[in-house]
């Protein structure tokens, strides 16, 4: 467990580009005027990432934004705080568990809501495009179940 606490600390330096909102302003985020960039490297290509409010790799709220392509997953992880996810636009497939399965999970659609809570191991796949907002309260972080698959190793 250390060495996961230690990967998650040392990582979060890494995981997020870094938002302009000081944690006392007031944040109006028109979909138009996000600022998109590539996704963080704890995730496989293809995502892009908008940092809406707060600094996901610093103690405090966060909101942020992910855009997926077609056929995009994401391997059995888990996470160092509650995560809350809402669909913004597409279709967000999410189950549970340690072993990915397409055959399990739910399909939510556009408006849909759900929240893993820390430490839980869950994993996601996307069949069209799709724009979904996380908030939580950080630092954040990623840790996959089977370091195997996570991108970092890759790089």
């Amino acid at each position: 467990m250390t060495r996961i606490g230690t990967m998650i600390g040392a990582l979060a330096l890494v995981l997020f580009p870094l938002s302009t909102v000081a944690a006392d302003e007031h944040v109006i985020a028109e979909p138009d005027n996000l600022k998109w960039g590539p996704g963080p490297a704890s995730l496989p290509k293809g995502a892009e990432l908008a940092v809406i409010a707060g600094d996901p790799r610093k103690e405090g709220p966060f909101v942020y934004r992910i855009r997926v392509p077609a056929g995009y997953k994401v391997q059995p992880h888990t996470h160092p705080a509650d995560e809350n996810v809402t669909v913004i636009s597409g279709t967000f497939n999410i189950a549970m568990g340690d072993k990915f399965d397409e055959s399990k999970g739910t399909a939510l659609k556009a408006g849909g809501f759900f929240k893993a809570p820390r430490g839980m191991a869950h994993y996601a796949r996307f069949t069209e495009p799709t724009v979904f907002q996380v908030h939580g309260v950080g630092p954040w972080g990623i840790t996959y179940v089977n370091p195997a698959d996570d991108p970092r190793k890759s790089n």
